[in-house]
């Protein structure tokens, strides 16, 4: 069986002795180890997934959002909800960002990808990491759920004015937008493989 049901869902199908071996973008816990069924759990790291930040917004040619991880938390916070916002057009100079509404897209299912996501957020941002946390599944503040990274890439791909975290490999073939996000040094950085 081959399937891509998020990180949550697979632990439970390895736990539970319905699959031999799976992938998830975060390891199994200790108190998830010591409940799978069938011996001692060997986890061996293999791959590593560049994730990012897409949106849809008609930008001029060669534009790209920017942005910094204590926004990021205020517009999944349900803080920030114009793309108008003087927080992103401080960190936009010479963009005409629209006065529309954002679409906040999450994942809906446990997923590696929202542990890795919100742990980001978590380690930036003192009110995210208080009032959400980090985890695979999350009570999100505002937003809609889709279900797997083909589910959130797809649904910022036909809702114009969305945003939305994924891994990059799933935008191929949908020419999705990726946010160039400041990082410690202070420089904007891309998701690449």
């Amino acid at each position: 069986m081959v399937a891509a049901v998020g990180s949550s869902a697979g632990i439970a199908a390895f736990s539970a002795r319905q699959v031999d071996f799976g992938a998830s973008d975060v390891p199994m816990t200790a108190s998830e180890q010591a409940a799978a069924q069938g011996g001692p759990i060997t986890q061996v790291p293999v791959d590593l997934g560049g994730e990012g930040i897409a949106y849809n917004l008609a930008l001029p040619a060669g534009a790209r959002l920017h942005l910094t991880g204590p926004v990021l938390a205020a517009i999944y916070l349900g803080q920030i909800t114009r793309w108008n916002d003087p927080a992103l057009t401080s960190l936009n100079p010479g963009l005409s960002l629209p006065p529309a509404q954002i679409n906040v897209v999450h994942r809906s299912d446990g997923s590696g990808t929202t542990s890795i996501f919100s742990n980001y957020l978590s380690s930036g941002d003192p009110a995210w990491a208080s009032k959400v946390g980090t985890g695979k599944t999350l009570n999100w503040p505002t937003g809609e759920g889709a279900e797997g990274n083909g589910g959130v890439a797809t649904a910022v791909n036909r809702t114009p004015f969305s945003i939305g975290y994924v891994e990059q490999a799933y935008s191929q073939g949908l020419l999705l937008q990726f946010a160039a996000i400041r990082n410690q040094a202070g420089n904007y950085v891309l998701p690449s493989a």
